[in-house]
């Protein structure tokens, strides 16, 4: 016997939320699946904490810095990842969380969720051509760059332990790596 699952369409998801449906869950929607988000440890917290003053610190009034907060993306998909930099529109989000064009690049903090972010939040964010997102994976302490999205793949991935890293639209903006992983 095969098993079908329903699909959620984002009219539904935000039909849910507005009820009060799923005000005590933790969830997100991926790819029209109401998904579980894991508990964030102390190291996974205060880092990402850490580096959303980071870019803020560099990046000032040029992005808009979204800790936690939904995005909302193509194939009835709103994740909610640790760091979204994006265009910094103001009220404009009072109608719709961002969507891919308005992004600059997605950070993930990843523990528990590893697995989640490296399987299938990679091919969410490529197939809605999210230019750049990073994994810092917390288990081996090393940043996973993804660039160049294209038919739901990112075609360039780097494994950085140091140095420093700009985001493809901030060119002109270092990162350490080593503040990024607390090292």
């Amino acid at each position: 016997m095969t098993l079908i699952t329903a699909k959620w369409t984002l009219d539904d998801y935000h039909r849910m939320i507005d009820a009060g449906i799923l005000a005590d869950r933790h969830v997100e929607l991926l790819n029209g699946e109401i998904v579980e988000m894991a508990p964030e440890g102390m190291p996974h917290a205060h880092l990402s904490s850490e580096a959303a003053d980071y870019v803020r610190e560099l990046l000032g009034k040029r992005v808009k810095v979204r800790e936690g907060k939904p995005i909302t993306i193509p194939n009835h998909s709103e994740p909610e990842p640790d760091i979204a930099v994006v265009q910094p529109l103001g009220d404009i989000y009072l109608e719709h969380h961002p969507y891919p064009e308005k992004i600059f690049w997605l950070i993930e903090f990843a523990n528990s969720s590893l697995e989640k972010d490296l399987e299938v939040k990679t091919k969410l964010y490529a197939g809605a051509n999210i230019a750049e997102y990073w994994i810092v994976n917390l288990k081996n302490r090393e940043l996973l760059v993804f660039r160049s999205p294209s038919k739901g793949e990112y075609q360039s991935q780097t494994t950085l332990i140091q140095g420093e890293i700009a985001a493809l639209a901030f060119a002109d903006v270092l990162f350490s790596v080593n503040r990024l992983l607390a090292r």
